[in-house]
């Protein structure tokens, strides 16, 4: 089976496309390799998505999502990580968790996976105390003192959500200030569980069963000191999911595909959208809006290509 359009993740761009093109009578399928929602599953409250003043569980809405999706006809397959994409003459061939499926359009919606530190003792410990999800792993560090990395949004956002549970939470970030917008800087602030740590990077993860401390360098003065920790949750930026269509596309030197407004990519048919696209903005809001302009320029694609 040929279907109409093809969209590889089930976050807020690829539930959006799926939305926009089954309303525009497509004959749509969603493949991703974990439940609909994307990162939306792993975020407690989103409270700046239009309409949802009073906030909203990421899982809520990521349910709200698929429902709208399916009322339109749009099929979801879950458990499906792709393999490989290629094209066969104008089809685009998907290969996802053993079965292939086809196309007459793509839309690229993957998004992206949190990026490591890359340290001694952080793959060892994934598990045992490394974390990359706050809202999946915070509830088994009740009374711990953990310690989370990273400066931006996320990061200060994770960890307001750990004080629900540790006991104390060291912020540590390698600059002198944080990055995330100031009303989230003012909540960690007012947070006597918080503590910043600036001007510090990890340098490695310590422990013998399970994480026990971080090594600590001053990144002014370059001197090492240890600081005892049962957790360490890092949020320090993602990697976009390019690899499987790398071939076809472009992309900036930190991997992420460039598209036009329309989101169309140098190959015809091909279309991205959400995180894993090059923009200046990558929120649920924005995601959601090229995952409409997508399926919108792919509706366009097969109307002119079949007459």
């Amino acid at each position: 089976m040929v279907r109409d359009v093809l969209i590889v993740g089930a976050g807020p761009a690829g539930l959006a496309a799926a939305i926009y093109a089954g309303r525009s009578q497509l004959d749509t399928l969603v493949i991703d390799q974990m439940m609909p929602g994307g990162q939306l599953l792993i975020t407690e409250e989103i409270e700046n998505y239009p309409g949802f003043y009073e906030g909203i569980t990421g899982f809520e809405l990521s349910e709200k999502f698929r429902q709208h999706a399916e009322k339109f006809g749009a099929r979801i397959e879950n458990g499906k990580p792709v393999e490989s994409v290629d094209l066969d003459g104008d089809i685009f061939v998907v290969k996802a968790g053993g079965e292939e499926f086809r196309g007459k359009t793509l839309i690229w919606a993957a998004g992206s996976t949190p990026r490591k530190l890359n340290v001694p003792g952080e793959a060892e410990f994934v598990g045992r105390g490394v974390s990359y999800c706050a809202v999946c792993d915070g509830a088994f560090f009740k009374d711990k003192t953990v310690a989370v990395v990273g400066g931006g949004d996320s990061a200060l956002e994770e960890a307001l959500y750990l004080t629900k549970f540790a006991k104390k939470v060291y912020l540590i970030h390698r600059r002198d200030k944080f990055r995330a917008v100031k009303i989230i800087q003012d909540r960690v602030k007012r947070n006597e569980k918080i503590e910043p740590v600036l001007n510090k990077v990890v340098v490695s993860i310590n422990g013998k069963d399970f994480v026990e401390s971080v090594t600590l360098k001053d990144t002014v003065t370059g001197e090492e000191s240890v600081l005892p920790v049962d957790g360490v949750f890092i949020f320090i930026g993602n990697e976009p999911n390019v690899v499987p269509v790398a071939h076809l596309v472009d992309t900036t030197e930190q991997g992420f595909i460039i598209t036009d407004e329309e989101m169309k990519t140098k190959t015809p048919g091909l279309f991205a959208a959400g995180d894993v696209r090059h923009k200046p903005l990558k929120q649920v809001v924005t995601a959601a809006s090229d995952g409409a302009v997508a399926a919108m320029s792919a509706t366009k694609y097969l109307e002119e290509k079949e007459g």
